[in-house]
């Protein structure tokens, strides 16, 4: 069972979330109010069902002794006509007979995330006791917030992580 702990206080839209013993930052960009820290929400969607994907793949071909180099998963979120729509283009890398690629590309139907996403899940929410006026608000200096991004992305540049990301208004 997954788990996940989000956590926002008064840093314009700059969220800390914990799962696990893994810590990263979420936000939104400039242009939706945000400081552009860490991946928007809809990014780190669509790295849930990346990493899902070439996890998952990486996975069945191993069991299989097939043998498959890399895979890379390209994703694009968008809304049409007030339906979400996820495009996934799979590279897959390796010395792979037609057969073979045809049925990662069917596994990839199937993983638990697609799933899920496919399927939906149902969303209980709760609304817990207040939190006491003497707890102060959780606020991150840009050193702590680079740290966090250092823990989750080892030997990386937290500074050279900006990438382009969809702020959900395509």
């Amino acid at each position: 069972m997954a788990r996940a702990k989000a956590s926002i206080s008064d840093q314009a839209y700059v969220t800390a979330i914990t799962t696990g013993r893994h810590a990263l930052v979420s936000d939104e960009p400039p242009t939706l109010g945000g400081q552009d820290m860490g991946p928007a929400p809809y990014d780190l969607l669509l790295a849930s069902l990346g990493s899902c994907t070439a996890i998952t793949l990486k996975m069945y071909a191993d069991r299989k002794g097939w043998p498959l180099a890399a895979v890379h998963v390209d994703l694009h979120y968008a809304k049409e006509d007030d339906r979400s729509k996820i495009t996934r283009t799979l590279r897959i890398e390796g010395d792979l007979n037609d057969e073979q690629r045809a049925r990662l590309a069917d596994i990839a139907e199937r993983t638990p995330v697609t799933l899920t996403l496919r399927n939906g899940a149902d969303i209980a929410t709760t609304l817990a006791a207040e939190v006491p006026a003497s707890t102060p608000p959780v606020s991150y200096t840009e050193d702590e917030l680079d740290e966090a991004l250092e823990e989750s992305f080892p030997a990386s540049d937290a500074a050279n992580l900006a990438q382009p990301r969809h702020s959900g208004a395509d």
